[in-house]
């Protein structure tokens, strides 16, 4: 059985939270996609975990958890997350953490493209966290990309992809003043081989491991459906494709095993970075909102921007990633509102009402309607337990969507978690 859990909106829906509760009946839990760009928060029995590559899975050591083939890897920032939760005596040993042997791996030449790229790019920035991601999946496609295999093999190897890398991206640094050097590459190599030999007892290849049978595995999504490269809002997006194939993909495993494909959305909508947002509050109620939960990037605590749920990008998402349920979090932030705009159409051009995501959002106004909030999930525990008004928000969710909100975050923590 394989569960898959993607993002419907732009991304910080609560993926991780989701995991961590999916996963308690999985044998394995694997991350497909997406770099350090990204991160999971994890509240689980009062303490709180904040993870950029290993999955959520991580602090379950009877789950094992991959980092799948999809993801491009700072070695860096791995080692780091993995000794600083040792430090809080979560297990991790090669029988829990396994690292797919062809994942990709950041350099420090593509943290510094990264830069040059954005600066480049004047007041068309995209807005990423200037972590690499994007070069790094460059050079994937250009084909002279260094894999976690390539990390932890032969330290000749390594040297020479090393030094062809820097060569093949050298027009680009040079133009912003960089000059590359013999002694850079040995560097680079020092360090890398060192992080190699930190990592190598977790890198593996997954394809043993996978098919075997009888396997419980959940597929945990980075991003979200609208950062797809090919079906989000272009060019504001993430480099690779984060919707349920693209999970499948990056794990390794077949598409026609998928047996939930779990949609993860917030009773709003929040956004980082640049690119059309047709319902954004940017006032006093997308402040609140960003207050009352929290809304602050777990990798780069940028502050998201915040407005009224877009229940048009929910229903494309739906279709695109074929969702078999949906996850609805922050229930009890939305409750607060004492009144609830929820966008069910865009006036496109000024004109023509349509009911999908057009490729060019920022020609459209949402078209609202509105909900009576004013209610508490506190001490809440079950679907039939909640308020009138929470409960028509949640049944005009499905009947829009078409899909059943199975599961409901109620509060912070992941056991806040009410399951139809």
């Amino acid at each position: 059985m394989i569960r898959t859990i993607v993002g419907t909106q732009w991304g910080d829906e609560g993926k991780g939270r989701v995991c961590h509760f999916a996963m308690q009946n999985a044998d394995v839990v694997i991350r497909c996609t997406g770099g350090n760009n990204a991160g999971h928060t994890v509240v689980s029995e009062g303490e709180t975990y904040k993870l950029h590559l290993l999955p959520a899975s991580i602090i379950n050591p009877n789950v094992l958890s991959i980092i799948g083939t999809g993801v491009v890897v700072d070695p860096r920032v791995l080692a780091q997350e993995i000794k600083e939760l040792k430090a809080r005596r979560i297990k991790i040993t090669p029988n829990n953490l396994v690292i797919s042997n062809r994942a990709h791996v950041i350099l420090p030449i593509h943290v510094e493209l990264d830069k040059i790229q954005e600066a480049q790019r004047g007041d068309k920035k995209i807005g990423t966290t200037l972590r690499g991601i994007g070069p790094c999946y460059q050079s994937k496609s250009e084909r002279v990309g260094i894999r976690m295999c390539d990390l932890v093999g032969k330290p000749e190897t390594l040297k020479e992809k090393i030094h062809f890398i820097l060569m093949m991206e050298s027009a680009d640094l040079m133009s912003a003043g960089h000059t590359i050097c013999e002694s850079e590459v040995d560097e680079i190599f020092e360090e890398y081989s060192e992080l190699g030999q930190y990592l190598a007892e977790f890198v593996k290849d997954t394809k043993p491991i996978l098919r075997k049978e009888g396997l419980n595995i959940v597929l945990e999504g980075a991003q979200s459906t609208f950062l797809d490269l090919d079906w989000g809002t272009y060019p504001d997006v993430t480099s690779s494709n984060p919707i349920a194939s693209g999970a499948c993909t990056g794990a390794g495993v077949p598409l026609n095993k998928q047996s939930e494909v779990i949609g993860v959305m917030k009773a709003y909508t929040s956004r980082v970075g640049e690119g059309a947002f047709p319902t954004e509050q940017n006032n006093e109620v997308g402040d609140r909102i960003r207050e009352l939960g929290h809304e602050y990037g777990t990798t780069t605590n940028r502050p998201r921007r915040c407005g009224w749920l877009d229940l048009v990008m929910v229903l494309d998402a739906c279709y695109i990633n074929g969702c078999t349920s949906l996850a609805l979090n922050h229930l009890d932030t939305i409750g607060k509102f004492e009144e609830i705009q929820v966008c069910v159409a865009y006036q496109y051009n000024g004109k023509e009402i349509i009911n999908y995501v057009p490729v060019d959002l920022e020609n459209c106004e949402p078209i609202y309607k509105t909900f009576k909030g004013g209610w508490s999930t506190e001490g809440v525990t079950s679907f039939d337990e909640l308020d009138e008004r929470a409960k028509k928000f949640i049944e005009f969710i499905e009947t829009y969507t078409e899909v059943p909100v199975k599961y409901i975050g109620v509060g912070p923590d992941a056991k806040d978690t009410i399951v139809r």
